[in-house]
């Protein structure tokens, strides 16, 4: 069978084609793998998950705000803890006829010495803690805990909970 010129143009072109090694350029796969690094770093780094023990179940809410960085005072059945480290025991609080927790503001008020920079007017006013307390703790408890903090110029308090699904915003 005759062949065609078009035929025969485009089998050599094939054939010169065929010789040569197969290759990847390899600098556009380093520019999207290195795009892709910084994104998902970045990404990681926006998202702010507060420590949750597995000692304290907090309560569920529909809050919308992420948590901020603050100051953490968890506060479980047993003992109220500043940063990790223990302040009180809650049934020793409880008995206390005093409003404030001294142990705690003692605390609180170190911390803020010690992270005090070059504008102490300007950390007072933006010093917060996020109170992570069980769900089943005595509402005395927590408001000793929120006047101490109030007492100790943290004024902006937030309670820590556990994130449900919004019945609203599912209806949607």
């Amino acid at each position: 069978m005759k062949q065609s010129r078009r035929t025969k143009r485009m089998q050599k072109h094939h054939e010169r084609r065929a010789d040569r090694n197969a290759s990847l350029n390899m600098v556009s796969l380093m520019d999207i793998f290195t795009i892709l690094v910084f994104f998902l770093l970045v990404s990681a780094a926006n998202t702010e998950v507060l420590p949750t023990p597995k000692n304290i179940n907090l309560p569920e809410s529909t809050a919308q705000k992420p948590p901020k960085e603050n100051i953490i005072i968890m506060v479980n059945s047993q003992h109220v803890l500043v940063q990790g480290r223990k302040v009180g025991d809650v049934q020793t609080i409880l008995r206390s006829k005093d409003p404030v927790i001294k142990p705690l503001g003692n605390e609180l008020k170190q911390i803020a010495i010690t992270s005090a920079g070059n504008d102490p007017v300007e950390t007072v006013t933006k010093r917060g803690v996020t109170i992570m307390g069980d769900k089943e703790i005595p509402y005395g408890l927590l408001k000793k805990i929120m006047m101490t903090c109030s007492l100790a110029d943290y004024s902006n308090i937030s309670l820590a909970v556990a994130m449900r699904a919004d019945p609203e915003a599912a209806a949607q």
